[in-house]
């Protein structure tokens, strides 16, 4: 985990705690900006997002989040035939998110459940990057929105420096499961004419 503290406080030295904040929804919940200069999110802070993973031109962050506790869970896939398996299939997050507007409960769907006023969205993967020894920073779309506050107000969520997450290797029996703890900043943006 403390990898990836430090590239998330490198992430923040490159445009600034203020910029930082602003960038990803501290003042610009206040105040919704027009465009992603306006809300204080610089050319900086954007060229940190890999281009396959970036949100609409135009999009407007509503808030970011860090994992403060989270585990992505395996479950072992055995091919026909096989007696022994591997953990190859998709994971199932849960995790606790603290960020700019409070706390969010993060579980399988994949969803996202503010705590605070309990707005609830689904996602689904739009575009995926690799990274080394970690499980891929994403791209998702939100496709199911519930109840009115914060979350709500978005269209895409971003996966970004990520840390661990990664399925284990070796064979595994059917039915079995792994979990891990895994580490990430998601930010959530309003997009235009979604």
């Amino acid at each position: 985990m403390f990898n990836h503290t430090r590239s998330i406080l490198r992430a923040f030295a490159v445009i600034g705690v203020t910029g930082a904040f602003l960038a990803v929804g501290g003042a610009a919940q206040a105040k919704p900006a027009k465009d992603a200069a306006a809300s204080g999110l610089s050319a900086a802070a954007i060229s940190l997002i890999p281009e396959a993973i970036r949100p609409p031109a135009g999009s407007r962050p509503v808030g970011a989040w860090l994992v403060a506790s989270g585990t992505q869970t395996y479950t072992c896939v055995v091919a026909a035939g096989a007696t022994t398996g591997a953990f190859t299939g998709g994971s199932v997050p849960e995790a606790q998110l603290i960020g700019t507007a409070g706390k969010i409960h993060h579980f399988g769907g994949p969803s996202w459940q503010s705590v605070k006023d309990g707005s609830l969205v689904t996602a689904v993967r739009e575009a995926g990057v690799p990274r080394e020894g970690t499980i891929q920073e994403l791209l998702l779309k939100v496709d199911k929105r519930t109840g009115k506050g914060i979350l709500s107000k978005s269209d895409y969520i971003n996966r970004l420096y990520t840390s661990g997450g990664v399925a284990p290797t070796g064979s595994c029996t059917a039915g079995q499961t792994a979990t891990v703890n895994y580490g990430a900043l998601y930010v959530f943006w309003d997009a235009p004419n979604v």
